[in-house]
């Protein structure tokens, strides 16, 4: 009797090449599993047979980050949430990150994957995703665009969730620049309490400076944007021979910074997650930078990484 043939736990897997630039996108959340450039791997990513882990490369929709008790408010609805961190009470990094993604196109140096969100209890609007991953010359680029396919105007938020290394540099020697002049101060759920400014304190990351002890777990707002409206976080090895950039365009206001201290096992601050996100964790209750998406609207953004800073 023949042996069915073993699925990876991510499903499908689509590589894209180009100008010594690779990435393996995946079915399951349609998020990336690896990025690499001439051989060196600048995201954390995961192995083919491994489930994912720390939602590493996940895109995070209808919401990043947390929601407390999962209960929100919207118009005249009172609506539950699934709590999907059941340790903090809260649902967590939206309903599309276990989901299996539709390839849609794809080339040599790019595959653009698609999924269609039925309403819930919880979220009682149908969105339509669409993600077009690409390599070239710049690095990784992901522009999404997500259409509110329903009747019903919906809240919406999004972010990706990328773990970012330089192979041979711990963590606590990377030296990081961050373009915020404000943090969300949270709660032992690591909900949001208050906003302060940075300035004069440990969690000024507005000049380069090495990483060291700090753990990291922080929301940073009220970004410090480019010429374009967009920002970009930096990490760079001590000597400042090798770095790598995340940047995301106007669309995303906030950024979150996770140094992996509450991983186990290998991936214990192994890596820097960065994850740009258009609003801050429990926008569904405090509403801060919610985006409300009417019948027939689409938003759209784009981040990408690049190797060197």
């Amino acid at each position: 009797m023949d042996t069915p043939e073993q699925r990876p736990p991510s499903g499908a897997q689509w590589t894209i090449a180009a100008a010594g630039h690779e990435a393996v996108i995946v079915e399951v959340g349609g998020g990336i599993r690896t990025y690499r450039h001439d051989g060196v791997d600048y995201l954390d990513g995961y192995a083919a047979d491994e489930l994912c882990p720390g939602c590493a490369g996940q895109v995070l929709a209808p919401w990043p980050n947390r929601i407390r008790d999962g209960r929100y408010t919207f118009g005249d609805r009172h609506l539950q949430l699934s709590i999907s961190e059941p340790e903090r009470d809260v649902a967590i990094h939206g309903l599309v990150n276990w989901a299996p993604w539709r390839l849609l196109e794809q080339s040599a140096d790019a595959v653009t994957v698609g999924y269609e969100l039925p309403p819930t209890p919880g979220y009682p609007w149908p969105l339509r995703l669409r993600s077009r991953w690409s390599v070239g010359p710049d690095g990784l680029r992901a522009e999404h665009e997500v259409t509110n396919t329903g009747a019903e105007p919906a809240p919406f938020g999004f972010a990706v969730h990328p773990y970012l290394q330089l192979p041979g540099v711990a963590v606590d020697d990377l030296t990081m620049r961050l373009p915020a002049r404000s943090r969300l101060q949270v709660d032992g759920r690591l909900l949001p309490i208050a906003v302060t400014s940075v300035s004069g304190t440990e969690c000024d990351w507005t000049g380069r400076r090495r990483i060291g002890r700090a753990t990291l777990d922080h929301t940073f707002g009220d970004v410090i944007r480019d010429d374009d409206g967009g920002s970009a976080v930096d990490l760079t090895a001590p000597d400042g021979a090798a770095g790598v950039r995340i940047w995301a365009d106007h669309q995303f206001g906030w950024w979150q910074v996770f140094t992996g201290d509450s991983l186990t096992g290998e991936r214990h601050r192994r890596s820097v997650a960065v994850e740009p996100m258009t609003c801050p964790p429990d926008a569904f209750r405090s509403g801060r930078d919610l985006i409300t998406l009417k019948p027939g609207d689409t938003w759209r953004g784009v981040w990408g990484v690049r190797p060197g800073v």
